[in-house]
């Protein structure tokens, strides 16, 4: 369920008779943040900028709420059980976590986690590097102290370096290395399995638009998405090849899906009149998560990667009783997967399976790896 204890709706029954003037954050006149959710993690902030971060309004019809009033603390914190309860939910996505007072969030964590410790919650805490993100996470040694308590953050600093890592040519630092340089990082997050991975969602224009509707580099994308660590997220329509054209505006964002509404001629529920780019993707997804269910390496194994070389990039999920292998060749050519440099995990198989095509090799000879397509193998 998603929640939102940043601001509400100006139209809320509340705001005809507030029950204390400083159930919000008031202004003389409307203040707007200043959107710098980084000003929570610099050791050398001005109050001025931190009082306008966390107090300011998010938008003219979005009154931000004061988490330090006592009643309200109380009531978003019962408020949250409650829906908890009567709704059985599995678990809260947390929206614009760093702009309310931090110190009333780090408390309602431990209040909805020491009622239901097998819950998640995951905090939107938009920063656009690994140590801005790692602060927000559940037991980070962070200098001034502070706990969150927040067991899940996003990695948007993955979802950024996914956006151009199949655009760029790949050099030192552009291109598929992005995504190895954010990983090799992961020591500043105090759990990297619990970190959320995703391409898009309804805040930002959907992958393809960034890709130049380009499906090959969608797949990559999600086929690192569902092998990487942590957990994957994958924002509805992905399967019916939604995009997004025009001016960016929440309404296109977050279209409708195709199928099961009045009018719909094309039902991506049922692949009626579906082209058969969607129904490939459908397939494709299809395969890969069904696949993913089972796979215990998946969810908990160790990762080993390795420096990408000529666009390609190759990395293991491993545990003491398998190992799927994921080479992800973002060049324009074909690479061949390298024995000497791989035979860690090579030389102790005999064979791959490819779970997308379900095409077997033997690991005793070349195995190619396509241009710009990713293949997930199982090492047998």
């Amino acid at each position: 369920m998603d929640m939102v204890f940043n601001h509400c709706g100006s139209g809320h029954w509340w705001m005809n008779d507030l029950p204390s003037p400083d159930w919000l954050n008031q202004w003389p006149e409307f203040t707007r943040t200043n959107y710098r959710a980084g000003t929570m993690t610099d050791p050398y902030l001005s109050a001025y900028d931190s009082t306008k971060f966390v107090t300011g309004w998010f938008d003219v019809t979005m009154p931000d709420l004061n988490q330090h009033h006592p009643f309200l603390a109380k009531y978003l914190i019962q408020n949250s059980i409650w829906w908890i309860e009567y709704a059985g939910l599995d678990g809260i996505r947390q929206d614009t976590y760093p702009y309310a007072f931090k110190d009333m969030m780090a408390e309602w964590d431990k209040a909805v986690l020491y009622e239901y410790p097998n819950f998640n919650i995951v905090g939107e805490c938009w920063a656009t590097d690994a140590p801005g993100i790692a602060y927000w996470q559940k037991d980070a040694p962070n200098r001034d102290g502070y706990n969150s308590y927040l067991p899940t953050v996003f990695d948007f600093a993955m979802f950024d370096a996914l956006r151009l890592a199949f655009m760029e040519s790949d050099g030192w630092n552009t291109g598929i290395f992005r995504l190895y340089h954010l990983l090799s990082q992961d020591f500043v997050y105090p759990d990297p399995s619990k970190i959320l991975v995703f391409a898009d969602n309804h805040d930002v224009n959907r992958y393809l638009a960034t890709q130049g509707q380009e499906v090959r580099h969608f797949k990559m994308a999600l086929s690192f998405v569902m092998t990487t660590r942590g957990i994957p997220e994958i924002f509805y329509g992905t399967e019916a090849l939604l995009t997004t054209t025009g001016e960016k505006n929440d309404g296109r964002l977050r279209i409708d899906f195709p199928g099961g509404w009045a009018g719909d001629t094309v039902n991506s529920f049922t692949g009626t009149n579906v082209s058969a780019a969607q129904a490939d993707m459908s397939s494709f997804l299809k395969k890969i998560l069904n696949w993913r269910k089972g796979k215990e390496v998946i969810h908990t194994g160790k990762l080993k990667h390795y420096i990408p070389q000529d666009g390609l990039y190759v990395y293991c999920r491993y545990n003491e009783k398998e190992t799927v292998m994921v080479a992800i060749n973002n060049s324009d050519k074909d690479r061949n997967l390298d024995k000497t440099r791989l035979s860690e995990f090579l030389s102790k198989s005999a064979s791959a399976t490819d779970i997308i095509t379900g095409r077997k090799f033997d690991t005793r000879s070349d195995i190619t790896v396509p241009s710009k397509t990713a293949m997930v193998l199982e090492l047998e």
